[in-house]
């Protein structure tokens, strides 16, 4: 007999029940892991506002078809839109991440946890404003109180049968702290071992199977639904990375993540309508996630799931640029001062950075778009070499039409340095360094500047908060007058008060 034949239903693979036992039943106990989520959020909704001033972003906002908005739906913070929450998370997601600006987390492979902010916001007004619908609150940390909790929680663990159900339940922005340190977690501990990247998958795939997993315990979900949604998360198999690299680059990488996070939300909404899973989505043999996508290889998990990844995330504090290239772009910055007024006598850059920059965003010849620009280490350089700054407006046409800068390219080398590789992968160390040296026609040279750990980087924070808090004020003076804009920070402040307020109202201070 063919065993491939056998249509006896398998056990759910191992790692969708870890993951719907974390998301429904693991209290989250690290004051630290909550603090930065905090900042985590400030910081999200600052990269949103920044994001409403490109009209390539705002064109996509918005319903699918015009007029088909939801009145009592989602909202979308800085604008005036209410949508069904699939539509609402796609809106979020795309905002966030649209800069390139929001947080990062690097491993085997990388990506950006708070895209998953999409999902979560979208359920958490939607339910807000829709009290009536069935949902649970998902935070269980009653069942592991901690002295940081401020507030009573019920107890909500999930049976693996039965839909937790809770009419009246409101979410407050704790509860949006706990499913974003909970979302981290789940798609950077998979990132620590297990590069998608490396068999040409992008890693908005984790988006996905983290929103989903979310999504289905913050919509009221079961242990089965949640593994339910899970499967089907895993069957959409992942999007190429192409539309990252030469010669592709282009702009959807910027909205990649609202799709996985309103595909998230629609793939728990259906589980939650009674739409089955598939137990073997991943280890079926032949036609499972492993063998079609994986080559044969299986997902190792690093380690258990806690808030691992919230204490450890690093934020894009000064400069929205490709992770990889941020300690360049500082050492450019500190060589400003130096070279602004010698950049025609400029012979020669040397730029030393580690191996994923190499193979990610070293790049040659015209670049074609804002994509493409925020995705070049020589651009990324070259900017603040002339201007002493980087910003978003930097990336546009305009900007990038200086002639100075292709010159500047042209006269870039870019060479990997074996200890900056080495100390990119220790766990120790998770360094993300870069050195540049400018070498000019009169045989004369700049210093040396080498950057090996980030503004952003966990061993840099308290340098960091500070800087964080002037880019959350400067974003949103984009978008508010200073009254709302003064109310909506001295909130953030007050983390007590922050914590216990209803999502919805939230929301009602960041909408027009």
């Amino acid at each position: 007999m063919n065993p491939s034949n056998n249509a006896e239903r398998p056990e759910p693979d191992a790692i969708l029940l870890e993951i719907a036992d974390y998301v429904l039943s693991r209290g989250i106990e690290s004051r630290e892991a909550y603090d930065t989520a905090r900042l985590c959020l400030m910081d999200s909704l600052a990269c949103m506002m920044l994001a409403l001033n490109f009209p390539a972003c705002t064109k996509l906002l918005g319903p699918v078809v015009p007029g088909a908005e939801m009145k009592g739906g989602a909202r979308v913070p800085g604008t005036r839109f209410e949508l069904d929450p699939v539509q609402a998370a796609f809106n979020i997601g795309a905002l966030v991440r649209w800069l390139d600006y929001n947080d990062t987390w690097l491993a085997a492979e990388w990506g950006h946890p708070s895209d998953n902010l999409g999902a979560i916001l979208a359920c958490a007004d939607y339910v807000g404003r829709n009290p009536k619908s069935e949902t649970r609150n998902p935070s269980a940390e009653a069942a592991n109180p901690t002295p940081d909790t401020r507030r009573p929680t019920p107890d909500t663990r999930s049976t693996p049968d039965t839909r937790n159900t809770k009419p009246d339940t409101r979410f407050a922005v704790r509860d949006v702290l706990t499913a974003m340190i909970k979302a981290h977690e789940i798609q950077g501990v998979i990132a620590l071992e297990n590069a998608f990247n490396r068999v040409g998958l992008d890693h908005v795939l984790l988006v996905r199977i983290a929103s989903t997993a979310v999504a289905a315990a913050m919509l009221g979900g079961s242990r089965q639904q949640v593994v339910d949604a899970l499967s089907n998360a895993w069957v959409d198999g992942a999007a190429l990375r192409t539309y990252r690299h030469a010669p592709n680059a282009g702009s959807r990488k910027s909205w990649a993540a609202g799709d996985a996070t309103s595909r998230a939300v629609r793939l728990a909404l259906i589980a939650l309508a009674g739409e089955g899973g598939y137990p073997s989505a991943l280890s079926a043999k032949t036609w499972g996630f492993y063998d079609v996508l994986f080559k044969g290889q299986r997902l190792a998990m690093a380690r258990p799931l806690g808030s691992y990844v919230m204490e450890h995330v690093l934020f894009k504090v000064s400069y929205p640029a490709e992770f990889h290239a941020q300690t360049a772009v500082e050492c450019a910055v500190a060589l400003h001062p130096r070279v602004a007024d010698r950049l025609q006598q400029v012979e020669r850059i040397v730029i030393e950075t580690q191996e994923p920059a190499v193979r990610i965003i070293d790049k040659t010849g015209p670049l074609n778009n804002p994509a493409d620009r925020d995705h070049c280490i020589q651009y990324m350089v070259a900017v603040p070499l002339i201007h002493g700054t980087l910003a978003a407006e930097h990336y546009e046409d305009a900007a990038a039409r200086d002639p100075r800068i292709d010159e500047l390219r042209r006269k870039m080398q870019v060479i990997e340095n074996p200890r900056y590789s080495s100390d990119y992968l220790d766990p120790e160390k998770r360094s993300i360094a870069n050195a540049v040296q400018i070498f000019f026609a009169d045989g004369s040279a700049s210093e040396r500047v080498e950057v090996e750990y980030p503004i952003g980087h966990r061993r840099r924070r308290a340098e960091s908060v500070p800087l964080l808090w002037d880019k959350f004020r400067a974003a949103l003076a984009t978008r508010f007058d200073a009254k709302r804009s003064g109310s909506i920070v001295a909130l953030f402040d007050d983390a007590e008060k922050l914590d216990a307020m209803p999502v919805s109202e939230l929301m009602t201070l960041l909408v027009e």
